[in-house]
């Protein structure tokens, strides 16, 4: 992607994540107000508003956009609404994107926000004998830990990671989200915290394992033009939008399905997850050798392991080694999960891409106080929704 075809980031903003017990609209709009005040773009400049869908909060959450639109005040801005499970963020950020870039809009507001259930992540209730993901709890049982389990077996198996490796990463990712405010869980923890916690669906303890939470993020996209007009001559950059899906066959069997034909696949051949980000660093420009910090889909300590890996952040199997280094904290070679991650958040399924992109621009801009990766100028967000929806934003300055 040439940079003519960048998009500015004015503004972000989030509500913090945690059990509030109100609905998901207060939480966007809080978020959304930030991201204005902290763009200083005038709410009547707004000329498209995307809203991400969240399943389980009623009629008002199926349409997102106008809902958000409604409770801002309308201003006659075009709205949308996407939904791709927990790739719901990035697909936001791209139909704003396209718009702006194809010259109907100019000033795209983003938002994501969403009221979670207490426990396990489940299908809408009705039965769906077509429906891998109904399927999987009907006749496994099979809730979201135990397919993180089965990646962290496997990570155990192949590279020889142990479940002390994944207590480190969340000790990392504690220390991390100490110092941020919009974090639900600002507690340092030890190895052994971990180690004895529950075990959930082995080899993960409860502390490896995020949680489900309330919370919102938003986006002030724009035009390089209006940014320049309104004195911003060097705004964070949206470079490249990542949305792939997988291609056939797709070698590691990922939720929902139950199991997949990997007929002529070679053990070498390009995962999903790898070609999440590969798209983006192609689409960009940039190299993984210019990325400066990495947030990254952590919904159990040894994911965050493999996403360092299928960003290309460095050669698989090597992860362990960067983080008993120290390279992957904040002051090491490549900071992950500067934020805390969902570690310190937990899901909030159509927030969680757009709060990665709040995190890098934050850093980016250099206003991550207490966490803050020093020079960061190249940062990228990794997430997947499920069903095969890619998710990655890879940004500059």
């Amino acid at each position: 992607m040439s940079a003519g075809n960048d998009v500015a980031v004015l503004g972000v903003g989030m509500h913090p994540w945690g059990k509030w017990g109100r609905s998901f609209v207060s939480y966007g709009v809080h978020a959304a107000r930030a991201a204005l005040q902290d763009s200083a773009v005038a709410w009547e400049d707004v000329d498209l508003i995307v809203g991400g869908e969240t399943v389980r909060n009623g009629y008002g959450g199926y349409v997102a956009g106008a809902t958000f639109a409604q409770a801002l005040g309308w201003n006659g801005a075009r709205v949308a609404t996407s939904y791709a499970a927990c790739a719901t963020g990035a697909q936001e950020l791209d139909t704003a994107r396209a718009r702006i870039l194809a010259g109907l809009s100019e000033v795209a507001l983003v938002v994501g926000a969403d009221t979670t259930p207490k426990g396990f992540l489940a299908p809408n209730a009705g039965e769906r004998w077509d429906d891998p993901d109904w399927l999987r709890f009907r006749l496994l049982g099979m809730t979201n830990p135990g397919y993180f389990a089965l990646y962290a077996r496997r990570r155990m198996d192949l590279y020889g990671a142990t479940q002390a490796d994944f207590a480190e990463v969340k000790v990392k990712n504690a220390r991390h989200g100490l110092n941020n405010p919009n974090a639900r869980y600002r507690k340092e923890v030890s190895a052994e915290d971990v180690l004895n916690s529950a075990v959930v669906s082995d080899p993960l303890h409860l502390l490896d394992i995020c949680a489900t939470s309330d919370g919102a993020a938003a986006v002030v996209l724009t035009s390089m033009e209006y940014a320049k007009r309104h004195g911003l001559a060097q705004p964070v950059r949206v470079r490249a939008i990542s949305t792939v899906t997988p291609r056939f066959p797709n070698t590691v069997i990922d939720m929902p399905l139950l199991s997949t034909d990997p007929a002529g696949a070679s053990p070498d051949d390009e995962t999903f997850k790898q070609s999440i980000g590969a798209a983006a660093y192609e689409e960009a420009g940039i190299g993984p050798d210019e990325v400066d910090l990495a947030e990254v889909y952590d919904l159990s300590t040894a994911l965050e392991l493999d996403w360092i890996e299928d960003l290309a952040l460095c050669k698989q199997g090597e992860a362990e080694q960067l983080l008993r280094a120290g390279d992957t904290t904040v002051g090491g070679r490549i900071p992950v999960n500067p934020s805390g991650g969902l570690a310190c958040f937990g899901e909030a399924v159509p927030a969680q891409a757009l709060a990665q992109v709040c995190e890098v621009t934050w850093q980016l801009r250099g206003q991550a106080d207490g966490r803050q990766v020093e020079g960061a100028k190249v940062g990228i967000t990794a997430n997947q929704g499920l069903f095969g929806h890619g998710s990655s934003v890879l940004l500059s300055v």
